[in-house]
């Protein structure tokens, strides 16, 4: 495993003085897909894998545990990550925004019992979603290829790089397990827990892909169209939403798309109707 050099907060001051005189340019999207190949491969594998395990764990979960449980336990993940949104919002030179974050961090910490539960919300301080993904593309930098990672899922050539970042120097789960050593791997025990809670949030969801012309553009879209409105505060330009979706390509043609769309949906209709 690769060592990363030890964090110390004075090696983000420059990175902050620049941000604070920079001034911010966000990051058009890219609509072409040159590792589709690669893509599927690895799309093909991880849902195999999600298949034989994680999923299995997931609805595991979900018949031992009940809804309150299951909200209380995401509240509380959602609230010890509300760091890494902290800090990229100090990144992103939004000192309104990390205030606002960080009051509701401590709000459901103290308030909500550790997080457990999420008064925040009921005194109308919002919940922001931030990471190094968005912090880059904010300051300018573009999100290149698409790309699938085995055992990790969507992501950009930029956005990958919310992982190491985020993960090493903000979020308090992999900090606190790379901080204690105990036997059996019992660190990285909330780190499942949380993936298993994500995977658990998105079963009432399936319908949608299993439903999908093409599950792996319809990921590849969503992924897509979920970072733009992350970029852009929930409001991104009409021009990036067409560019996103190629809607400016000379080549487009919706009929063909249509028509494609009709002959999947047919054939698998009448698959499903010779099963018994």
């Amino acid at each position: 495993m690769l060592s990363l050099p030890r964090f110390s907060p004075s090696r983000l001051l420059p990175l902050a003085a620049l941000a604070l005189l920079a001034g911010c340019t966000i990051a058009k999207p890219r609509t072409d897909d040159p590792l589709e190949k690669f893509n599927r491969k690895v799309y093909s594998f991880n849902n195999a894998v999600d298949q034989a395990v994680i999923r299995p764990v997931a609805v595991g979960y979900r018949k031992v545990t009940n809804p309150p449980v299951r909200r209380s336990v995401s509240d509380f993940f959602t609230n010890i990550r509300m760091p890494i949104t902290v800090a990229n919002d100090l990144l992103q030179a939004r000192p309104k925004h990390a205030l606002q974050s960080t009051g509701r961090f401590l709000v459901n910490l103290t308030l909500g019992l550790g997080g457990f539960f999420d008064p925040a919300s009921q005194l109308g301080i919002p919940l922001e979603d931030n990471d190094f993904g968005v912090t880059l593309a904010r300051w300018g930098v573009p999100d290149g290829d698409y790309l699938v990672l085995p055992l990790v899922g969507p992501t950009t050539v930029r956005d990958v790089w919310r992982m190491p970042v985020d993960s090493y120097f903000f979020d308090p789960l992999s900090i606190y397990a790379r901080n204690h050593d105990f036997k059996y791997g019992q660190q990285y025990l909330p780190q499942m827990m949380y993936l298993v809670t994500l995977r658990s949030r998105g079963i009432d969801a399936e319908s949608f892909l299993e439903s999908a012309y093409d599950p792996y553009v319809f990921m590849r879209d969503a992924y897509r169209q979920r970072r733009l409105y992350q970029i852009y505060d929930g409001n991104p330009p009409a021009e990036v939403i067409q560019q996103m979706q190629g809607l400016n390509d000379d080549n487009f043609d919706p009929e063909q798309l249509l028509d494609e769309q009709h002959q999947w949906e047919n054939k698998h209709s009448d698959s499903d109707q010779k099963q018994p």
